[in-house]
């Protein structure tokens, strides 16, 4: 090879090894590339194992609180789905700094929208309802009324798995009202998997804290009830 040969040879390199140089300079790791995309208020997500030996407030840990959208991915698809769980397991997410208690003042003078999936029904309408109304929650897609909202809870039983929407208080009938018809237009507007029977509910219930945790029987007179057929909401 000659010496011009060599040269223009070395010199391909040479700019093959700037261009090299110069696209990795260009070119930024995706970590500090990310967007986040940030939520509007931090939220903090609770477990409650099935330890039956221990107490309840022993049972009840946080497992994370999260701010930005991809934060609550990161955590939603490295834990299990709510049929994942034992009986007597519980999820809890809720507004940061309020506890997943009847007793802590946000919730004591409030109330809960119930979803009750009865025994048999597939996991998967468990864990699409509940994923349903979470992001929504997070969301912010109740409005003005989300100030009302405190939490969502999914109670894991054998017996029926329950799902419910706390809010902090039970006297604020119309705001309480409008809450609940956004639940029933997202659950009847979500894509149900195939083979799973619609409507993935049959009413939405509102029941107050103060009597369930009064309660004699198994069941709650509702303060407010939404059919998933009939247009019209009833108040009790």
């Amino acid at each position: 090879m000659s010496e011009v040969d060599k040269q223009e040879s070395q010199g391909e390199v040479n700019e093959e090894d700037e261009n090299e140089e110069k696209e990795k300079s260009e070119f930024t790791p995706v970590s500090e590339e990310l967007v986040l995309h940030p939520l509007k208020q931090k939220w903090t997500y609770w477990y409650l194992n099935d330890d039956r030996q221990a107490c309840w407030e022993d049972r009840l840990k946080p497992v994370c609180t999260f701010s930005t959208v991809e934060e609550f991915w990161a955590l939603y698809n490295n834990i299990r789905p709510p049929s994942g769980l034992n009986c007597l397991c519980d999820y809890n997410v809720f507004k940061y700094g309020i506890q997943p208690m009847w007793e802590v003042p946000e919730n004591r003078k409030g109330g809960r929208w119930l979803i009750t999936i009865e025994k048999g029904r597939p996991g998967e309408i468990m864990d699409l309802i509940w994923l349903e109304i979470l992001i929504a929650m997070i969301g912010e897609q109740f409005g003005e009324d989300m100030e009302l909202i405190c939490g969502l809870v999914c109670n894991v039983r054998g017996k029926g798995s329950k799902i419910s929407m706390w809010t902090k208080d039970w006297s604020a009938e119309e705001g309480n009202m409008r809450i609940g018809q956004v639940l029933k237009n997202k659950l009847l507007g979500a894509e149900v998997p195939p083979g799973c029977s619609t409507p993935l509910f049959d009413w939405l219930k509102y029941e107050d804290h103060d009597s369930c945790q009064k309660k004699s029987g198994s069941t709650v007179k509702a303060k407010l009830s939404i059919s998933a057929v009939n247009q019209m909401p009833e108040r009790n």
